[in-house]
């Protein structure tokens, strides 16, 4: 009895040190909370505040609704919590108002893009894209990034730029390099078809300076084209000149500081230029012109002149009769010095082939007359734009001398016939025609307009005779504004036993014969036509585009729909 008494007094003993050990473990819990500050009279009131403002959330008809939803989404059961966390979402700082970042506890503007922290506040700009590369800012970006390209190969597609399907391996590189620029230093052996690639895409990215210049002046090209100089200065097109000796062909765009002092350095050069064209150096007056004609104009082929101010004038163009005994190929467009006499000096280049004239100035029937009569049985291109008030003899004059066009542009005419164009294409000599733009040749009286009486401008007979004549050669042709071109025509000219089977672009923008019928009897006629523009046609409303083709201007809300895999 002795043993079975001390062991229970031994164990009532541990277990009485046990309970001494727990509360001695957990006295400095009590201590703690007992040495935990009070709070202030501020603390108070705006907890006081708080617990007020989260009873009035609970009792808006707006939690209710978010609490209903909340339940039957995600379950959402703790009604303080959900009111504690609408609170905090309705006192955010408005739009326009300053806030601290609640991460680094910046000062910075609230705006619509202004993002919830973790617990509750808002974040800087900083801060918010650092917690949208940690979440999900990758995967958001690459959606972004692929949507931006579909809608970018749309967008090409529907320009004819680009198609569908992956880029090839060439078109890559190229990219590639384009993008690389600024680490390249020479382009080494490339082809001049890439290399004119290269160009191209660097002038669209705006990247072609002075340093990048220098990637296209290898000594031995004979070909330079800028398509866009706008970021190159006098010296830079002086370094042409310097490094490139032997360039035979240069195209220019933009050559806004192409001035006087670049022109009487290549007039003193030992460059000898065959083709050269610049687009936008009006700085260049008409003695520097005369310049370089009487020393260089001997050996040139071509020469195509762009947007002149108050240069290139009638004198000029004497010059160029007289010291470009070879010229091939002359374009003078957006001109604002030549008049008719400067017109008639192009009746002395006896080798012109091509001939493209865009004169501001009012120009009459008689000089245009005289340079067909004289050169038409020689040319092989016609482009005349804006000549209001050319009559139908110059319609006559190219029936009669000219029989080797293979394109004809005739545009912005108010005076023309229908009678003329019937006329003009009707038992023609010369062979099928491959470019034709008679674009806006119509009538321009908005009071007679609609009826038409005297059949201005391009009408039904003869957009028929055109196309009785070339309509199976055709690759492009532009009926643009030819409004008088009734319903009827381009049904016939367009019906079930009609074909034209080289046509690749169409144009009949604000004609009023086109309708959804028309546009279906195209695509079936122009097995091709890869473009057809329709702006301002609102008789087509509903058209199923065949795979491959591409309609551009319809004012359907709905856009473009294509239909089926094969054409």
């Amino acid at each position: 009895m002795d043993a079975i008494g001390r062991r229970n007094a031994a164990q009532a003993s541990w277990e009485a040190n046990g309970e001494e050990e727990q509360e001695s473990v957990e006295q400095p819990a009590e201590d703690e909370t007992k040495k935990e500050k009070p709070l202030t009279k501020a603390q108070k009131e705006k907890q006081k505040a708080r617990e007020k403002a989260i009873a009035k959330a609970k009792a808006s008809k707006k939690f209710q609704q978010m609490r209903k939803r909340g339940l039957d989404d995600a379950g959402l059961t703790d009604s303080d919590e959900a009111a504690d966390n609408f609170y905090d979402t309705a006192n955010l700082p408005n739009i326009g108002q300053f806030e601290n970042c609640q991460i680094c506890e910046i000062r910075f503007t609230v705006t619509a893009y202004s993002r919830t922290g973790p617990d509750g506040g808002l974040l800087c700009v900083k801060c918010t894209k650092e917690l949208d590369d940690e979440d999900e800012g990758p995967k958001k970006k690459r959606q972004y990034t692929a949507r931006f390209n579909r809608r970018q190969i749309e967008s090409g597609r529907l320009d004819g730029i680009s198609q569908r399907g992956a880029r090839d391996l060439v078109s890559q590189c190229v990219s590639t390099l384009v993008n690389n620029a600024h680490q390249a230093e020479d382009f080494g052996d490339l082809p001049i078809q890439l290399v004119d690639k290269l160009s191209q895409l660097l002038s669209k990215k705006r990247l072609l300076d002075s340093r990048t210049l220098n990637l296209f002046l290898k000594p031995s090209t004979e070909a330079i084209t800028v398509y866009d100089g706008a970021k190159l200065s006098s010296d830079d097109y002086t370094r042409i000149f310097q490094l490139v000796p032997t360039v035979k062909h240069l195209r220019l765009k933009n050559a806004i500081q192409f001035k006087g002092k670049v022109m009487e350095y290549l007039t003193n050069s030992t460059v000898e230029l065959e083709s050269f064209s610049i687009h936008g150096a009006n700085l260049i007056d008409d003695d520097h012109w005369t310049s370089f004609l009487i020393k260089k104009g001997s050996h040139l082929r071509t020469l195509k002149v762009y947007y002149t101010d108050v240069s290139f004038g009638n004198d000029v163009m004497r010059s160029i009769k007289d010291l470009c005994p070879d010229l091939v190929r002359l374009k003078i467009s957006h001109n604002q010095q030549v008049t008719d006499e400067g017109l008639r000096h192009i009746t002395g280049l006896h080798k012109l082939q091509h001939l493209s004239l865009e004169i501001y100035k009012e120009t009459s029937t008689e000089p245009y007359v005289e340079i067909i009569n004289t050169l038409g049985k020689n040319l092989k291109t016609l482009a005349l734009r804006g000549i209001p008030y050319v009559g139908d003899s110059l319609l006559e004059a190219i029936h009669n001398n000219c029989t080797k066009l293979s394109k004809l542009r005739l545009t912005r005419n108010e005076t023309f016939t229908d009678a003329g164009f019937v006329n003009l294409f009707t038992n023609w000599t010369n062979p099928a025609l491959r470019y034709v733009d008679l674009g806006e040749c119509r009538h321009l009286d908005t009071l007679v307009a609609l009826e038409n009486p005297d059949k201005i401008g391009l009408c039904s007979d003869g957009f028929e005779a055109l196309m009785a004549h070339s309509g199976r050669h055709l690759q492009l042709l532009n009926a643009l504004s030819c409004r008088h071109i009734t319903k009827q025509c381009f049904e016939m000219v367009f019906g079930k036993d009609k074909e034209h089977p080289e046509l690749d672009t169409l144009d009949v923008s604000f004609c009023w014969g086109i309708d959804d019928f028309v546009v279906g009897s195209i695509f079936r006629s122009c097995p091709n036509l890869k473009r057809l523009k329709v702006f301002g046609c609102f008789g087509v409303k509903d058209v199923q585009v065949p795979k491959g083709r591409v309609l551009l201007g319809n004012p359907n809300a709905k856009g473009m729909q294509i239909e089926g895999e094969d054409d």
